[in-house]
């Protein structure tokens, strides 16, 4: 059973791990304290702030608002990587989730798809099994997560596994955990829990060789219809591969015409047509080798 990592030993796990923080206001006494459990720990969970503005959104999550009382995280993960710590103990950021999906955590296996959330029957109280961090992003799944931020998130995820001996699959996204929500959006939990992998296998604060090509986004990805360079480096190796349906560009939208262009490549890769819809798949995106951005 995993206890909470006190205040020192969090901010230390953090640090040991390059990360830049912030001890904001009264964090270590600033919690739930006699509204539920906190404990035992099971894992990190993410969160996107659906605000802007480091200033606001810190504020935010530290105070709450009506019906939702602050602490709302243990941290903010500020765009430029920054980590503000808001609390070192229960908070009001997971709500009701899947006991599936905790039992999964706990085993540290696939997830499950959640079909539970707050108040729903059998919805497990997340507040006492998961640290959480909010990053600073509107949610919209075209606002920018830039690499410092994701970097952070990484940082963070693996330091508090590190200090518990837990995988990588011990860190969720708060959409996986509740069939209500939808964050984080604009990145993929599987390539986070793939960078935080990398992460485990090297020393805490080391650098981790960047991947040469663009790791898969998710095909939730490209269903959100982002705005991201990743679509304008997609789109320039589909052109080299004699895939583009482009009339201009490519260009950082995602559009029907990549969609078209990336339907081109898995003809060309040979798929079956049920596999040739235009929405990249994990196979068929490392086939295309798509530089790193």
């Amino acid at each position: 059973m995993a206890t909470p990592l006190t205040a020192d030993r969090l901010v230390a796990a953090l640090r040991a791990e390059g990360v830049t923080v912030v001890e904001y206001g009264s964090w270590r006494t600033h919690d739930r304290t006699g509204h539920g459990a906190w404990g035992p720990i099971n894992g990190v969970m993410i969160h996107h702030t659906v605000s802007s503005g480091t200033d606001a959104s810190v504020r935010l999550c530290y105070d709450g608002y009506a019906g939702l009382p602050g602490p709302l995280c243990h941290g903010v993960i500020a765009k430029d990587g920054t980590v503000y710590l808001i609390s070192a103990g229960r908070a009001n950021h997971a709500g009701g989730g899947d006991s599936r999906v905790l039992n999964a955590v706990i085993g540290e296996r696939s997830l499950p798809s959640a079909n539970a959330h707050e108040g729903s029957a059998g919805a497990v109280d997340g507040n006492a099994r998961f640290y959480g961090f909010e990053c600073v992003n509107l949610g919209t799944g075209s606002d920018p997560w830039p690499d410092a931020q994701l970097d952070a998130i990484e940082r963070v995820s693996a330091a508090i596994c590190r200090a518990y001996g837990w995988s990588a699959a011990s860190v969720i996204g708060h959409k996986e955990w509740s069939n209500w929500k939808t964050d984080p959006r604009g990145f993929s939990m599987t390539t986070m829990r793939e960078r935080v992998d990398r992460r485990l296998g090297t020393k805490p604060g080391k650098p981790v060789p960047a991947p040469k090509f663009e790791p898969f986004p998710g095909v939730d990805f490209f269903t959100s219809y982002p705005r991201s360079p990743i679509v304008t480096a997609m789109g320039r190796r589909l052109a080299a591969e004699g895939c583009s349906a482009y009339a201009s560009g490519p260009g950082p939208q995602w559009t029907t015409a990549d969609r078209e262009s990336f339907r081109r490549w898995q003809k060309k890769l040979g798929d079956a047509p049920q596999f040739c819809d235009g929405w990249p798949g994990r196979r068929q995106w490392d086939a295309l080798k798509v530089p790193k951005v």
